[in-house]
C-alpha cells in the first residue's frame, strides 16, 4: 500500500482517481489545488503525487517545480484535461521540469495504475 498525494482542482476528477487507487489498496489523500498539495507533502510523507497540471492558483507546474526543488525524488505524474494549449504541450512542459509519467484527461484505470506501479517500483 502506497500513501499517494492527488492534487486536482476537479472534485469529480479527484474521487475517480482515489477510487481507482482505493480499489489498487493504495492510501489516497486528496488535496484541492497545488498550494494545499504542497501544504501537506511538507508535513506529510507520501510514496508519490499526482497532480493536474492547470488549476487556479498554484497550478501544477508550480507545484512540480516546488517538490522538485525540495524533494528530487519525489515521484509525480502529471495529468491534464487540455486548456487552451490542449493537454499534450502541459504535458510535454511538466516532462521537462520532472514529472516521470504524463497521461492525459480522461485516464483509463488500468494506465494509471501502471504508472503507479511503476514509479512505485522504480529506484
Amino acid at each position: 500500500m502506497a500513501r499517494i498525494l492527488v492534487i486536482d482542482d476537479d472534485p469529480m476528477a479527484r474521487t475517480v482517481i482515489s477510487e481507482m487507487l482505493v480499489s489498487e489498496g493504495h492510501a489516497p489523500f486528496l488535496a484541492n489545488d497545488g498550494s494545499e498539495g504542497l501544504e501537506a507533502f511538507f508535513k506529510e510523507k507520501f510514496d508519490l503525487v499526482i497532480t493536474d497540471i492547470i488549476m487556479p492558483g498554484v497550478e501544477g507546474i508550480e507545484t512540480i517545480i516546488e517538490l522538485r526543488k525540495k524533494f528530487r525524488d519525489v515521484k509525480i505524474i502529471a495529468v491534464s484535461g487540455g486548456g487552451r494549449l490542449g493537454a499534450y504541450s502541459h504535458l510535454e512542459l511538466a516532462e521537462k521540469i520532472g514529472a516521470q509519467k504524463t497521461l492525459a484527461k480522461p485516464i483509463r484505470k488500468n494506465i494509471l495504475i501502471n504508472a503507479v506501479n511503476q514509479l512505485l517500483n522504480s529506484e
